[in-house]
């Protein structure tokens, strides 16, 4: 008698544009059969877990595709200088309204609330006040999804509950410890990775500030992977690399889909599943600049 298949979660982090090499991934890992018993994900990895728990199969990874394709910088950072100054002068709390996001996932969405997904999602966002991890596991999952993708000063927080919530990231953005809270038995973890071949600083205040988010995430996965290796299966899919692409750039959603689901597929004939620790592709290194 073959024993039980572990509860498995899909991890996502978040990552900007680079979110886009996370359906490359999903797309290998559900025509592998790999499936999902919940989702966890914060900020971009939050959007599209919520997509992606919504209809977690082929013809789901492959609208999420489709929309990732869409999109451009200026439907979800729809910057303008008016904006930029009131915030630069203190007269509101951020730069970017998030209108633009929000008639995204309204758009897109195919369920209201979050316990009314296939598979049972849950998006970590941030205590403004006091920085701890909150997890959203119940309730509309439109403002969740824009709490847990809130860059501080960029969009404003979500008031969700009496609290003031903003981008997972700041507490967890690749949620290893709140799949390890939740039950998981094996985690498939998602990474999006950062940009480790650029050849100049990214051009923009914004650009410098995802990079520098993308950089954070991945110390922080190398940290809890090696945290939680002893409490439970651990698998991540490695992220692209060499990569340089700026996670501001949504021009090159394809080519990071494409490039994503050849190397999980690669990753998955070699057994990728079967073993555990940290990707190369993760922790810091440096390619040669010409």
């Amino acid at each position: 008698m073959n024993a039980a298949a572990p509860l498995t979660a899909f991890v996502l982090a978040g990552g900007g544009s680079l979110g886009a090499v996370e359906v490359g991934m999903l797309e290998a890992l559900v025509e592998a059969g790999v499936r999902a018993d919940l989702v966890v994900g914060s900020s971009a990895g939050a959007l599209n877990g919520a997509f992606f728990a919504g209809q977690p199969d082929a013809a789901g990874v492959r609208a999420l595709r489709e929309i990732w394709l869409a999109i451009r910088a200026r439907d979800v950072f729809p910057f303008s200088p008016l904006g930029g100054l009131l915030g630069a002068l203190a007269l509101r709390d951020h730069m970017v309204d998030p209108g633009g996001l929000r008639r995204l996932l309204e758009r897109h969405m195919r369920f209201a609330r979050i316990e009314d997904a296939a598979v049972p999602l849950h998006v970590v966002a941030t205590d403004l006040l006091d920085g701890r991890q909150v997890l959203l596991s119940s309730g509309p999952v439109v403002p969740a999804l824009l709490a847990s993708a809130a860059i501080p000063g960029v969009f404003p927080p979500v008031r969700i509950g009496g609290a003031h919530l903003v981008d997972g990231g700041i507490a967890s953005n690749t949620p290893v410890a709140a799949a390890v809270e939740l039950g998981a038995e094996r985690l498939v973890v998602l990474p999006t990775g950062f940009s480790c071949e650029m050849k100049r600083p990214p051009p923009s205040a914004l650009a410098m500030a995802l990079h520098g988010v993308n950089l954070i995430i991945a110390r922080q996965l190398v940290v809890d992977i090696e945290r939680f290796a002893d409490r439970t299966q651990i698998r991540v899919v490695p992220p692209l690399c060499p990569l340089a692409v700026q996670p501001f750039d949504f021009s090159a959603a394809g080519e990071l889909i494409a490039r994503s689901a050849r190397s999980t597929r690669d990753w998955l004939r070699g057994g990728g599943l079967e073993r555990g620790g940290v990707p190369h592709e993760l922790p810091a290194h440096a390619h040669e600049v010409i």
